[in-house]
């Protein structure tokens, strides 16, 4: 399978999830309904105004509020009808990858913000998720000071984030490590082994954007 029939089949699940709950279903994302969520979704491909605002928020993330105002505007029904239709172009090919993520991270956020546990995934999401980490551990690595933290999963895969003790041992399906670096800590179905003092501290820091 593909990266963009990856992406598509993922997006699929999740139009389908937000069909389901309705426009005014919690999310993981602080402040945001499956409205807010669909509306993110549509601006961040369709406008490339909004990449600042997403990243960097105050006076540019207003502009960004605005974007999705006008997406909402349009009704629940209509974005997700949109999304469903797929990505612009540039999403669909080498940058699908730029988006696979994406769409199954915001995916979990509606699931378990609406009481859904981990569902299962197959080989092909399991190692586009393992791969994607490369990056995430990158970004992780910047928040961790004086902290040693290595991935594992069940099935024996590991990655070094930082080698450094003390150490943490993260451990979870590659899905879950995912949500865990991209700040979806209290969400996440992982074990963390190690000194008490240096878990903390990993719980404590801020991974993600």
């Amino acid at each position: 399978m593909s990266t963009t029939d990856l992406l598509l089949k993922e997006r699929g699940a999740l139009c389908d999830t937000l069909a389901a709950v309705g426009p005014e279903a919690p999310t993981l994302c602080e402040g945001w309904l499956t409205a807010d969520l669909a509306a993110h979704l549509l601006v961040r491909e369709t406008r490339i105004d909004s990449g600042p605002g997403i990243v960097f928020g105050g006076p540019l993330g207003r502009h960004t509020e605005k974007l999705m105002e006008q997406q909402k505007a349009t009704g629940y029904d209509a974005m997700v009808a949109k999304l469903r239709s797929g990505p612009p172009l540039w999403f669909r090919g080498p940058m699908a990858a730029l988006n696979v993520g994406e769409n199954w991270i915001h995916h979990e956020d509606v699931r378990r913000a609406n009481g859904e546990g981990p569902r299962p995934t197959d080989a092909e999401m399991d190692d586009f998720l393992w791969g994607s980490l490369r990056m995430s551990s990158m970004l992780a690595k910047r928040r961790l000071k004086n902290e040693g933290l290595v991935l594992r999963t069940p099935a024996g895969l590991e990655r070094v984030v930082k080698d450094k003790d003390p150490k943490v041992i993260l451990t979870g399906e590659p899905g879950e490590i995912v949500l865990f670096l991209s700040g979806r800590k209290e969400s996440a179905v992982v074990e963390l082994d190690g000194p008490p003092e240096a878990v903390a501290i990993v719980i404590a820091a801020k991974f993600g954007l």
